[in-house]
């Protein structure tokens, strides 16, 4: 027995060490090879289990691999920086809705500082919209006892707790689609397969929506007086002016890639913006769908320019319009004739031409690392925000934590240097250092910088290559006040207008505005908030929001209402000053009609007068849409859309006081 482990071990080091050199080597397995490993992978390798110590996220307990009995279990080892581990989530998520059987773990295994802190993740979870569970794996333990070597990587786990396949990389569905196809017919006749779905307490359930989420790009236009921004996560464009009015919202909120007018257009996770005055439109790079869209404001519609919907796996010389696939646009910049695209997924810069839509990559190999010189062999690492001054572009390369500049047909470093050289240094090339930069805007000669991970925004001087501070202490945190001591929550995008900056403050869910002659930041307040939540029902449309199914009551026949209280949190408070929508309608109105009644300001209880017509079944549909802030962060407001399902059964022995009450957060309603 000590002779076979022994030896199990050595195979299981020389298979470690045979993948590594894969990997390093980019050559893939040959046939022969790939089979002898995953057969020796089913026969002799147990998986290894969690670490009792690791923490877990996305679900409300710890679990370990016999709590999977009957499950076929997928690792996926990722880091949340990674534009590689977020073109796998939509593959995941078609196996976890396929295969009932599958359980999806995510093992988050931090590339950077700041991705190593629980806060952190879990807002990356809900940024990604990750609906499984997620362990910290801080100390790289179960990184290194599956012997990974890359984000993002994954693991195959058998019903009987075996390794049947390991493997790194995107476009992973087809691959798993067969394993687990195959894994589930070999069990399913053993009769050990459980192809009932898993449960999950999610994190997205346990916290409240806020009225913006994760903001990412923002741009200005001086002579209109118009800011335009992507609230990212609720896949729209907002345009507003600097006084806090709502001019436009592009988008209608959901998910998706449709053209149409600016109120049914959808877009998928949008973040760079672009405005053209001499045409009146904004380009968008519509990040997650791999396209770039066009909302013209003259006519307020929205049609696609750029990209097939498929994400790109590699560049021809040169294709137009809606025949090229790109790879997560994620900023873009006019410059002359051309749009400017950091396209994050293929670690390059490319470019269209604004009239014929002709497009070309314009700089960078493709590979993936800070490698200066001539445009087509340089090498950018997942550029995330681009700029210029009119003639130079500047890149914010997050990957490498650098700022780059493209000249003269030549790409030179103005900060950063190396894939794993990160940190929190003002000074000058090659000491100093960012960490994780995504925005970067030019305004007088000065670059301004997201430096993200950090928390801060930075000011680079492109001349001499000094870094230095210029907004937030370096902790994450929601403060305004004095510049250097107020606090932002991973800063994506820095912009200017009428003598203000503005700055999309993803964590936070906030704009945040810094005002140089009282060198001070605020929090950016919207005038018409009702403007921003989910439009209250028409007639011909269902309500928009959540919807969750009440216990039934058993009421008596005399009943004269339903006290109906809406409850928040401790450290939460209502918005009086934003209008609340609330309505009340009977399914069976020859059982039950709602009377006219007036609605208070304030929802915390609500007295809803029924008019009982006969003995019988019906469903109460309460509609509300309501606002509220944090206590202690005032600037910081939510809004909940939520229609209530109440069932409702009026017969003789029934209850004449009936009383409903809903926790806006995580709670029992009653």
């Amino acid at each position: 027995m000590k002779l076979e482990n022994a030896l199990n071990r050595r195979w299981l080091w020389l298979i470690i060490l045979i993948s590594l050199t894969l990997s390093l080597s980019a050559s893939p397995l040959t046939e022969k090879e790939d089979k002898m490993l995953n057969n020796f992978y089913s026969e002799t390798v147990r998986a290894i289990d969690f670490p009792a110590h690791l923490e877990w996220l996305n679900t409300a307990q710890k679990y370990s691999l016999k709590d999977f009995k009957g499950k076929i279990v997928l690792l996926d080892f990722w880091t949340y920086c990674c534009i590689n581990c977020m073109h796998v989530i939509p593959d995941l998520k078609r196996l976890e809705e396929k295969y009932p059987q599958l359980i999806v773990i995510g093992v988050h295994s931090a590339k950077f500082h700041n991705e190593r802190i629980k806060e952190n993740i879990q807002q990356a979870i809900l940024r990604y919209d990750i609906e499984h569970p997620v362990v910290i794996d801080n100390e790289f333990v179960l990184w290194r006892a599956y012997g990974i070597n890359a984000w993002p990587s994954f693991v195959v786990i058998d019903p009987a707790g075996k390794v049947v396949e390991q493997t790194s990389g995107e476009r992973i569905f087809k691959r798993f689609d067969t394993i687990i196809g195959s894994l589930s017919q070999e069990f399913q006749e053993k009769g050990l397969l459980n192809r009932e779905r898993f449960q999950f307490q999610l994190l997205k359930d346990t916290v409240p929506q806020s009225v913006l989420y994760f903001p990412g790009k923002i741009t200005a236009h001086s002579a209109s007086k118009r800011l335009f921004f992507t609230d990212s996560n609720h896949n729209r464009i907002i345009v507003a002016n600097p006084d806090g009015e709502i001019i436009d919202i592009v988008g209608s909120g959901e998910p998706g890639r449709s053209d149409g007018d600016f109120n049914t257009a959808t877009f998928f996770r949008p973040q760079g913006l672009a405005f053209d005055e001499k045409r009146n439109c904004l380009y968008v790079a519509d990040t997650e769908n791999h396209l770039i869209r066009k909302a013209d404001f003259t006519s307020k519609r929205v049609t696609t320019i750029l990209g097939t919907e498929a994400q790109a796996r590699f560049m021809k010389e040169s294709e137009r319009g809606t025949d090229v696939q790109l790879n997560s646009p994620w900023d873009i910049i006019i410059l002359g004739d051309y749009l400017y695209i950091a396209m994050a997924g293929s670690h390059q810069i490319w470019r269209m031409h604004l009239q014929t839509l002709e497009a070309s990559v314009y700089a960078g190999s493709g590979y993936e690392n800070i490698t200066d010189g001539p445009l087509p062999t340089a090498a950018l690492s997942q550029p995330s925000g681009i700029t210029t001054d009119g003639k130079v572009l500047y890149i914010a390369d997050s990957e490498v934590s650098a700022i780059r500049k493209i000249e003269d047909n030549t790409i030179t470093t103005i900060i950063g240097v190396g894939l794993f050289e990160f940190g929190d240094i003002d000074g000058f090339y090659p000491e100093a250092r960012l960490q994780h930069p995504i925005g970067v805007f030019h305004h007088h000669g000065v670059l301004y910088v997201a430096d993200t991970y950090n928390h801060k925004i930075k000011k680079v001087n492109p001349q001499n290559k000094e870094v230095r501070t210029f907004i937030g202490t370096g902790k994450r945190g929601f403060k305004d006040g004095k510049a250097r001591k107020a606090q932002l929550n991973e800063p994506n995008d820095i912009t200017y207008l009428a003598g203000r900056f503005y700055i999309t403050d993803t964590n936070n869910h906030a704009i945040r505005i810094y005002n140089p002659e009282k060198d001070e930041i605020s929090t950016f307040q919207f005038k018409n908030l009702a403007a921003l939540s989910p439009l209250p029902a028409r007639e011909e449309e269902p309500f928009q929001g959540k919807r969750v199914t009440l216990p039934e009551k058993v009421i008596a026949p005399h009943t004269k209402g339903i006290h109906f209280r809406l409850r928040l949190p401790e450290n939460y408070k209502w918005n009086e000053e934003a209008p609340n929508y609330f309505q009340v309608l009977s399914e069976k109105e020859d059982v039950i009609t709602i009377p006219p009644f007036a609605i208070p300001r304030n929802l915390s209880d609500v007295f809803i007068p029924i008019k009982i017509n006969k003995s019988g079944n019906t469903v109460l549909k309460i509609q509300v849409v309501t606002y509220f802030c944090e206590i202690l962060k005032e600037e910081l407001c939510y809004f909940e859309a939520i229609e209530l399902s109440l069932p409702i059964s009026v017969k003789q022995g029934g209850t004449d006081e009936v009383g409903i009450t809903y926790n806006l957060l995580p709670g029992q309603s009653r």
